[in-house]
């Protein structure tokens, strides 16, 4: 996967992320959630973080193999 193509990814990662925490958000002011949401989006941030940290591992890598080239 190119540079280019982790950093893509990142952000539609991070677009997902932005989206989870507003619910969340949205929740915890007690408009229309329930606490079981609110752990399945707590859940759900922490799985996005940490495809986003690979993807932008991936971007590192990618751009250290072409500085090498």
């Amino acid at each position: 996967m190119s540079t280019d193509e982790s950093l893509s990814r990142a952000e539609e990662l991070l677009t997902r992320l932005e989206a989870a925490r507003a619910e969340l958000e949205q929740v915890s002011s007690g408009e229309g959630g329930s606490p079981e949401r609110a752990i399945e989006l707590l859940g759900e941030l922490s799985e996005l973080a940490k495809a986003v940290e690979e993807e932008l591992t991936r971007a590192q890598r990618a751009a250290e193999e072409d500085a090498q080239s």
